[in-house]
């Protein structure tokens, strides 16, 4: 089942189902199947959001590709690596990932993003699954420069518009071995598949859980294969998971990032 967020014109975002035949049946509760209003929209006529935005948290997890590790010179963790992003990183299918001006080198992170759909705490790798409203795709957007400089991930993952999320929620789905692409203006710069993570699925929700408490709504962005690299204005970032869709957004300056003098 796919569940989507969409929007009509100017009016607040509502949620739906997608059927095969690109009908959304409208709900009036986010992820509530039972609560179908009878509405039924034609994708065609409406604007897919972002499909989840979390109240509480977005949870990175940093070099759980071994290839992604070695290509920026890291050693592999013993534990998942794992960070934080705010809720205002997210961006919508088709809006823009907007270059931050306090960097110069912001590139592209093709990634499996699992939605949580259940309050849990100390989850264990067996229960980790009962946990998962579904999956969807990620672009963990990184100004590599400023990631490199503050250590801390912070700031450069967690800036305006480095999440973009979409374009929905697939409840049916097994994550272990689903290739995972990015494309940039149509050239494909990353190609890998879940079954390289190191820690997967299941051992990432039960580490989290450790530390954290997952709630319903909470995204967890679970790495990216090696092949990232750098986004410039005027480009279009593609990414594609198997078995959930294609996310693509272009990419614009920040209208603060100084103009080269001519």
């Amino acid at each position: 089942m796919r569940l989507v967020r969409f929007g009509v014109d100017d009016s607040p975002a509502r949620f739906g189902v997608l059927d095969g035949s690109d009908k959304i049946r409208v709900l009036a509760e986010p992820f509530d199947t039972a609560s179908a209003t009878g509405e039924v929209l034609d994708l065609a006529d409406v604007r897919l959001r972002a499909p989840v935005l979390p109240t509480t948290k977005i949870i990175g997890v940093g070099r759980n590709y071994a290839a992604h590790a070695a290509e920026l010179g890291n050693e592999l963790p013993d534990r998942p690596l794992l960070f934080l992003k705010p809720a205002s990183a997210i961006q919508d299918p088709g809006a823009p990932i907007v270059l931050p001006a306090f960097s110069a080198d912001t590139q592209h992170e093709a990634e499996l993003a699992v939605v949580i759909g259940r309050r849990g705490k100390d989850v264990t790798t067996a229960r980790a699954t009962e946990m998962i409203l579904g999956y969807t795709v990620a672009n963990d957007v990184t100004a590599r420069d400023i990631q490199r400089r503050d250590v801390q991930f912070t700031r450069g993952k967690g800036f305006d518009t480095s999440c973009p999320l979409g374009p929905w929620i697939e409840t049916d789905l097994p994550p272990g071995d689903l290739r995972v692409r990015a494309l940039v203006d149509g050239e494909q710069r990353q190609d890998g598949h879940t079954g390289q993570m190191i820690f997967g699925v299941p051992e990432l929700i039960a580490d989290i859980s450790a530390a954290f408490t997952l709630l319903p709504g909470d995204v967890i962005l679970t790495g990216t294969p090696a092949g990232v690299g750098p986004l410039a204005a005027g480009q279009t970032v593609t990414v594609e998971v198997e078995g959930i869709g294609v996310l693509t957004n272009p990419v614009v300056d920040d209208p603060a990032r100084p103009k080269p003098s001519s």
